[in-house]
């Protein structure tokens, strides 16, 4: 007995649709700027910190960025005042990624 006749026998009145499922697109496009945006080096608290700052589009678009970001390294990290924060010194990384993105980067401090 397959999925189908037991869905079957469970659900007798059910009529299944023909109809294909609509896809919704999750692609967002980044505004690209003209101005470098700064990926610099500080420690707080004695924690080792990488920051990301300049971005001049939309705070969702920068946000959006940050959840990329953090997800791709697979790091902790936070949003806060038009600064993305991200926990270790990854700015090697960070400035790979935004570039291939087609940002300008400029590394700042260490």
């Amino acid at each position: 007995m397959d999925l189908q006749d037991q869905l079957k026998n469970l659900f007798p009145d059910h009529v299944p649709s023909n109809e294909p499922e609509e896809k919704k697109e999750t692609s967002h496009e980044l505004y690209v700027q003209k101005e470098p945006m700064i990926c610099k080096f500080e420690k707080r608290k004695g924690k080792v910190t990488t920051i990301i700052e300049g971005y001049e589009g939309d705070d969702e678009d920068f946000k959006i960025l940050a959840k990329e970001i953090k997800t791709k390294l697979s790091v902790g990290g936070s949003f806060k005042d038009g600064a993305i924060i991200i926990q270790g010194d990854y700015r090697d990384k960070i400035m790979k990624i935004l570039q291939e993105k087609g940002f300008k980067t400029k590394r700042v401090g260490g």
